[in-house]
């Protein structure tokens, strides 16, 4: 079937409507990439704000508030208040999809339970972002994503075997259940446009952060009372080399995946020898005999510059990169290029590094981007269009503490 042009520019997720109560990174990253799919995601916070945007201005690079909030509307809602609740869930008759990272309980005790959202709207797409699950005997534990990373053995296998376990850098139980989340959504949208029925989906961090041992459970054995973190190696020990290798000027990351790798490495450290040495003959030799091929490798590095030695291993397609700083990584061409990453100028926070969607949908470039909104700028706009609720009925209802003490 020839594909209408004029669908082919338009989000994956036009039309779908979306109501964010999620905070800080989890759940706002999930409706984030529903948002730059095209979806109208509605981000629905108390009158203080969520906890992001409580936080002290970092005045950093960028500010992760701004960033996982692009692309939507802001509107402020007291829950706890009747009105606060009677508006939600006139929302909730419009909606697709509702969102929420609370502890589990917290949406029961808001009157905001499934058989309360269903009853209005049985096609509701209902996401739950959360710690350890809705069930099980770590559904009360608070999580975050430190927490989650220590709870699932992620810092335990993290670092270098001489020294103490130390957490992942980046946000990963957050980010990886985000992902997960944002999967989860539109699967149940797929699902009701098959049975005409919403559904819930839950997305755990803890469960969600699991599969990324895969390489390390493979070294584990029950019983066994060995060291797992294996520094800049292989999760799992069975691919060597696989490491940073110190050149002149820093590191470069290699790692030799198929014997035609090895193969073309002595000739890219100008030293054939290495790939005849006995000790080095096969994969099994090589990850048995690590430590003696990581020294040479190593020493065979410092002939080489990090660019002199990218270069090398890039022209024989050997897996491979540098080390890089911060710096360069959010200066690369490559990623500002694709749209990843781009300097913009924010109405609240200045210069600051935006992000795109690592989604890309042929035909569709994503959305215009718009900067994140101040705390309810969007109320009454969101409820006239969405809702009806006129300028005389707004008023009302802000008496009633509909939108807290504003």
């Amino acid at each position: 079937m020839k594909q209408d042009p004029t669908a082919a520019r338009r989000g994956p997720l036009d039309g779908v409507v979306v109501l964010d109560l999620t905070q800080i990174y989890n759940g706002p990253y999930a409706t984030f990439l529903m948002a730059m799919a095209g979806a109208n995601v509605i981000k629905i916070e108390p009158e203080e704000g969520e906890h992001l945007r409580r936080r002290p201005h970092a005045r950093g690079a960028t500010e992760p508030l701004a960033v996982l909030n692009a692309n939507k509307r802001s509107l402020v809602l007291d829950l706890k208040s009747d009105a606060g609740r009677e508006v939600l869930l006139e929302l909730v008759r419009t909606a697709d999809v509702l969102v929420e990272n609370f502890a589990p309980g917290v949406m029961k005790r808001l009157r905001l339970d499934e058989d309360t959202l269903r009853t209005v709207n049985p096609r509701l797409v209902i996401a739950s972002g959360n710690g350890y699950g809705a069930d099980g005997a770590y559904r009360d534990y608070t999580a975050m994503d430190l927490t989650v990373q220590a709870m699932t053995g992620v810092i335990a296998v993290t670092g270098h075997p001489d020294q103490a376990p130390v957490k992942a850098g980046p946000a990963v139980a957050d980010f990886f259940a985000g992902t997960h989340l944002y999967g989860a959504i539109v699967t149940a949208l797929y699902q009701r446009r098959v049975t005409g029925e919403g559904c819930n989906v839950e997305v755990a961090m803890m469960d969600a952060l699991l599969p990324s041992l895969m390489s390390t459970l493979g070294l584990y054995k029950a019983g066994s009372k060995q060291n797992l973190r294996t520094g800049n190696g292989h999760g799992g020990l069975m691919i060597a080399p696989y490491n940073v290798y110190q050149a002149q000027d820093g590191g470069v990351a290699i790692l030799a995946v198929s014997d035609q790798h090895w193969d073309s490495l002595g000739s890219v450290l100008d030293c054939p020898e290495l790939v005849t040495d006995q000790r080095f003959a096969d994969k099994m030799s090589r990850v048995k005999n690590r430590i003696a091929l990581d020294t040479t490798i190593g020493e065979l590095a410092q002939k080489f510059t990090k660019k002199q030695l990218f270069e090398r291993l890039v022209a024989a397609r050997i897996p491979s990169a540098p080390v890089r700083e911060l710096e360069e990584v959010i200066n690369d061409e490559h990623l500002h290029a694709r749209g990843m990453l781009s300097w913009t100028e924010h109405p609240v926070y200045g210069r600051m590094l935006g992000m795109g969607s690592p989604l890309r949908f042929a035909g569709y470039a994503g959305p215009e981007s718009i900067p994140s909104h101040e705390l309810g700028a969007d109320n009454r706009e969101v409820l006239a269009e969405l809702v009806g609720i006129d300028p005389q009925k707004y008023e009302a209802l802000a008496r009633a503490g509909a939108f807290g003490g504003q």
